[in-house]
């Protein structure tokens, strides 16, 4: 599956605004995403700081990764890291559509708790350019950032909020653990892979 083509590196300081513009455009249609602002211009008003407040402990830690063009990202979170709850639930209640709230909340409580408690990696996001997927990159992307947790022997865990995405997924070894369905929110399917010797 290695793409040998791609070159894919931890991205600079001055690639964050392109990283979260490449996840932004890659989530328009993400059931949960869209769930939460349904208007186009709450969306793209948004995603980015949810991206920052989701994923954006990747960029510090230098585990968000790029293509070289920054085509494409995947934004992981080492183990011992997590997305700040506090500050996610604070955006959610002043930007999420109002009759979606308690739904949305309460699957991302839900999401909080099917974490694995042993050290593992997480992927909150990853995401190609729209007009630049079905080229690699998205492959490039899992393959690099795997390669470090089979080096480490740690777990990888996930969230698929599109049912369609799960057997690229299941490529790399993750499997499906539970559904996360809350009232009238899209499911999400929280995903675990176990390190390969």
């Amino acid at each position: 599956m290695n793409q040998p083509s791609i070159q894919i590196r931890s991205a600079t300081p001055d690639e964050v605004p392109q990283a979260i513009a490449v996840i932004v455009a890659a989530f328009i249609q993400d059931p949960p995403a869209r769930f939460a602002w349904p208007s186009p211009h709450d969306y793209l008003s948004t995603m980015p700081l949810a991206t920052r407040e989701f994923a954006g402990s990747s960029f510090t830690h230098g585990t968000a990764y790029v293509s070289a063009d920054v085509r494409g990202a995947a934004l992981w979170l080492p183990p011992g890291v997590e997305p700040d709850g506090e500050s996610l639930d604070k955006m959610f209640r002043e930007t999420a559509k109002r009759e979606h709230l308690d739904d949305l909340l309460a699957t991302f409580e839900q999401m909080e708790k099917s974490h694995p408690r042993e050290a593992h990696w997480y992927l909150p996001q990853i995401g190609v350019d729209p007009n630049a997927q079905g080229h690699g990159i998205g492959a490039a992307l899992m393959d690099h950032a795997l390669a470090r947790c089979d080096q480490e022997q740690a777990l990888a865990y996930l969230e698929a909020s599109k049912p369609q995405n799960i057997p690229f997924y299941e490529r790399y070894g993750f499997e499906v653990i539970s559904e996360i369905q809350i009232g009238s929110a899209p499911p999400v399917m929280p995903m675990l892979r176990r390190p390969r010797r």
